[in-house]
């Protein structure tokens, strides 16, 4: 969404999803890790491309959108889950 002042001046919006094939037999933690944030690190610089095009098309100002740390964002994931998991056996 891109606005100016308070108002909306545009939308964009990309549905995308990935086929990912997982073989072995990896642990719920890696593999919680590789849906979490490796395929996520491999499926976001096609939609920042995707919202690009769109954006660009439709002869708005171009919009780049910033870089995910997926990574990060799964770790963060992981740490809050724990904490809640942590006060819910506290009680």
């Amino acid at each position: 969404t891109a606005k100016l002042d308070n108002d909306v001046a545009f939308l964009a919006e990309v549905h995308q999803a990935g086929i990912f094939t997982v073989t072995g037999s990896p642990d719920q933690n890696e593999l919680g890790a590789v849906l979490g944030a490796y395929c996520p690190n491999l499926l976001f610089p096609y939609a920042r491309e995707a919202i690009s095009d769109i954006v660009g098309k439709g002869s708005f100002p171009q919009l780049l959108l910033q870089p995910i740390n997926f990574d990060a964002v799964y770790a963060e994931r992981q740490r809050h889950e724990a904490e809640e998991a942590a006060a819910a056996t506290a009680h």
